[in-house]
Formats: structure tokens, sequence, C-alpha cells
């Protein structure tokens, strides 16, 4: 017996989000992903195909006769999927997932897709606890953790998730009052806002600039960091992960356009085998970190 040949499915369903809603930035929004992945997805889906789905208007996108013919078909089979799932979700018994993830992270780029998230794994409950101050999961308190730091800061590491790209920040406003920003040495002369007491001066040396700043104040965490300056006041730090929904709609801009890695989210998990959730958590926040910052 052959295996039926299926389309990529992940373009099909960034397809049918798409046609459902008119656009591809709404599309990305719905799905928790970015404009171009939907593009890419819809490309690759009319090259399996070898027919144009989407007619680009200066509107968003309208379906073509053959893209609606496809749209009503697969939207029907997209339903009995989910519904079938849902049936069986029903019947069985609730599954948990708590998670112990470094607060910003946790507030600005996790917690808004759980909703998503929990339609995609049926019967399993998410449970996410801001924690700044964790350095391992004991397995009880937390399935797995999610950190920021440096490689080998801790004990149970099984997966470096991603090292972002690290610039600082500030709100329109402060710039407008207290640029241009031509160089980093400029920096020395404004308000930096400071989460930890050497994290301005290992950015500086690893930009390679000789300089180094001192704190009189820290604040508590990196999302009270950046709140202060979406406030106006002063220049933030920033990986492109916490900041990168603040930057599109315009709350944030970049203070200087230099960027570099420095340190890295790592995810953290109790000894022994993963459970089959965690397994599919791990595949689904790397690929989606992967996808949105390529």
């Amino acid at each position: 017996m052959s295996i039926r040949r299926l389309p990529p499915l992940n373009a099909v369903r960034a397809f049918e989000a798409a046609a459902q809603l008119g656009s591809y930035v709404a599309a990305s929004r719905a799905l928790h992903v970015t404009q171009p992945a939907i593009g890419r997805h819809v490309k690759l889906l009319e090259e399996w195909l070898g027919v144009q789905l989407f007619d680009r208007t200066s509107r968003g996108v309208e379906l073509t006769a053959a893209g609606r013919q496809y749209h009503a078909r697969i939207s029907a089979a997209l339903a009995q999927i989910a519904d079938a799932g849902d049936e069986l979700a029903r019947q069985g018994t609730v599954r948990w997932l708590k998670i112990i993830a470094v607060p910003a992270f946790a507030k600005r780029w996790l917690s808004p897709k759980l909703e998503a998230v929990s339609r995609m794994r049926p019967g399993l409950k998410i449970v996410i606890e801001p924690n700044s101050s964790f350095t391992e999961v004991d397995g009880k308190s937390a399935d797995l953790g999610i950190v920021y730091g440096m490689p080998g800061d801790y004990r149970g590491a099984r997966a470096m998730l991603m090292q972002p790209r690290v610039f600082p920040v500030c709100s329109p406003d402060y710039l407008d009052r207290r640029g241009p920003i031509g160089r980093v040495e400029d920096l020395a002369r404004h308000d930096l806002i400071h989460y930890d007491s050497e994290w301005w001066n290992l950015w500086f040396g690893t930009v390679g600039v000789d300089m180094q700043v001192s704190a009189d104040v820290l604040y508590v965490s990196n999302d009270h960091v950046l709140a202060l300056a979406e406030d106006g006041r002063g220049i933030a730090l920033a990986n492109e992960v916490l900041v990168r929904e603040a930057l599109e709609e315009g709350r944030l801009v970049r203070a200087l356009e230099v960027e570099v890695p420095l340190e890295s989210y790592q995810l953290l998990a109790p000894p022994g085998p993963l459970s089959a959730d965690v397994e599919w958590f791990l595949e689904w926040i790397s690929a989606t970190l992967r996808e949105e910052f390529p």
C-alpha cells in the first residue's frame, strides 16, 4: 500500500490562514510567525502545486480561482483534523507542563503564544512561572526551564535555543530629545539603564570599544529595564527576541545599529529521559525561534 503524497503541512496551514484573513500580516499574527515566513510558506505551496493561489494587491491578497477551489477543500479537511483532536482530548486526562522562565522572555515572547501552542497539543496545559534567579530544574517544581546566560553557567542544560543579537534601544521621544547618536562612544553622555552591573561593559568590549560605565541603580529584570526605556527614561541594552514587537510597533527604536551576540537562551531539564510533551515543546520552541530569527 503506497503512502499518500501530501503537501508541506505548515505551508497548507499558512495558506489557509492567509486565505481566511485576507492578508499575510493578519495570518502572521494569528499563527505567531513573521510575515515573511507566511510568504515563504505560500510560495512553497504554490511551487508544490504548480499553480498560483493568490493575487497580490495593495490591500492584501486575494484568492485566484485555483486558490478558491483549493481553499474550500483544505478548509474542510483541516476542520476535520481539528475536530478529531478535540474529541480525543476531551476523552483523555489533562496533562500539565510546568515551565520556569526568565521574566522578560516569559512576558514578552512566550506568554503571548500560549493560546496558539495549547491548540497545537490537545490535552496539554502549560503553566509559566517567571523566575530570574533559578539555575537548575529538579522535575518537581517544574518540568523544564528557560534561562538566558553564558554556556556552562547552568546544570541540566539540554539545548541552546538561540544566541540573539544585542543592541541599544530607546524611545523615539528620547532620541528626538537627546540624539542623534553617531558612535558607540557617544553613549557615555547618555542615560544608560542597567539590569546587570557589567552587561553594558561586556557589550562595549564585544563591539571593540574600550569604555567602562558604572551603575548607580540596578533594576530587577530586563522587562523592567525595557519598560523604562519605552517610557523615555534612557537607553537600554536589549536582545532582539525581547524587543521585536516593541520595535515593530514603534514603542522603541534602535539607538545605534551596532549589534553583537552575547549570551544565549538555553533549555534546562531534570536528569533522565524527557517526556513526550517536553520533547514536543523543545521541538516547537526551537523551530519557532529559528523561523522568527533566522
